[in-house]
């Protein structure tokens, strides 16, 4: 287990009927004049943007809004919100949707006291030094963005899709009201799912020894998110199997599962070379590559890939990689239990950009820390997905 200095310094409002309360907290905070920022219309078909509006103006929160960031969410919507924040002059930003909307919201937050483009952040060329405070009324549980700093953006013209964070880029604090997403459709669901798995598995599958505490929050986590997802699938209105669902994709990302552990991180890399080239949901890219990469490195740590399979599928046995083995095909079946792609051709994706997407996602350097992945590895991997 390795050392570790946690602090989260993003305010969590959890439970039914929470979002009436937006406008109270923002002003208790201070801001005057706030940018509404959220996606492409879902808002208004479950009441949240008529909740949140009322709330605002309840409290005398003057807003201007921005509409239209889209999954896996593009540098060019970004330029436009921080042009638009600047020109009005706001004093935070009220980011109502999913991971996309927060992602989006936590460049512009910090782009908004920088005169360069955007992008300079994730090329590592400056440094923010503030950010504008974020408020985030989430409507899918997945990203874990609701309380910690990072966020992916593609910059769709260079076929870039990286991630990036700081310190000054948490949300003030976030508002989950688990009730108001029993109107997602079954695959919104079930992508926040995969989301939350491989988000715990980026870490319990890092290679660090001795970390049974983290190992079992880990668990834990895993064991929700598979029980309550295949519960919503047939009742989408179960309140409890929601709420569960909701706290469990917050606790995969919101840095308490990686304590004590470097992370893995290369299924992700690997994915977000897929989804620069291809219009799929990040978390059906997840499905794909996930058990791919479990197959190819799992003799880097046999034990562990044992112990998920007894501890998550009940599976034993004297071999360790027998059972190890057994543990990832059961984990495919999983997926392919509730709906989710597990082959690169079920989303029509084939060889013929292999080669091209293993380069991109080698751009920034090798993947991994379980296995230190090079090109040729990640090549392998995505055929394995094929």
């Amino acid at each position: 287990m390795k050392n570790f200095d946690y602090h989260n310094p993003t305010r969590l409002v959890f439970g039914k009927d929470t979002i009436k309360d937006i406008g109270k907290f923002v002003s208790e905070y201070g801001d005057k004049k706030v940018l509404l920022l959220y996606g492409k219309g879902s808002i208004f078909k479950n009441g949240v943007y008529d909740e949140v509006v009322q709330s605002l103006d309840k409290y005398g929160i003057d807003y201007v809004e921005m509409s239209g960031v889209q999954p896996n969410p593009v540098l060019s919507k970004v330029r436009e919100t921080v042009d638009f924040m600047k020109k009005e002059n706001v004093d935070a930003i009220v980011a109502v949707g999913g991971g996309s909307v927060l992602d989006t919201s936590k460049i512009a937050a910090a782009s908004f006291y920088y005169d360069g483009d955007p992008w300079d952040f994730y090329e590592k060329k400056v440094f923010p030094e503030k950010a504008l405070p974020i408020y985030g009324v989430l409507t899918i549980s997945a990203t874990g963005s609701e309380m910690n700093s990072g966020g992916v953006i593609t910059n769709e013209e260079e076929k870039k899709k990286w991630g990036w964070g700081s310190k000054y880029t948490y949300p003030r604090l976030s508002i989950v009201d688990p009730s108001i997403q029993k109107t997602l459709p079954v695959n919104q669901t079930v992508n926040g799912a995969v989301d939350t798995l491989t988000h715990v598995f980026e870490e319990y599958f890092d290679g660090t020894k001795d970390t049974l505490m983290a190992d079992e929050f880990a668990e834990g986590i895993i064991r929700t998110t598979m029980e309550t997802v295949k519960v919503l699938i047939k009742d989408p209105n179960d309140y409890e199997a929601r709420a569960n669902l909701a706290w469990a994709a917050t606790l995969a990302l919101n840095g308490l599962n990686g304590l004590g552990r470097r992370g893995d991180w290369a299924s992700h890399g690997i994915e977000h070379s897929i989804s620069a080239y291809y219009d799929i949901a990040h978390a059906e890219g997840l499905a794909m590559v996930m058990p791919a990469w479990m197959k190819f490195v799992y003799k880097e740590d046999v034990d562990k890939f044992a112990r998920f399979g007894e501890k998550i599928f009940g599976i034993t046995g004297e071999d360790k990689e027998e059972v190890a083995l057994k543990a990832i095909e059961a984990y495919k079946s999983f997926l392919k239990e509730i709906g989710a792609p597990v082959a690169l051709s079920e989303r029509n994706i084939g060889e013929d950009k292999i080669d091209v997407m293993a380069k991109n996602a080698l751009l920034r350097g090798p993947l991994g820390g379980l296995k230190k992945l090079e090109e040729e590895d990640v090549y392998k991997i995505l055929m394995l997905a094929r």
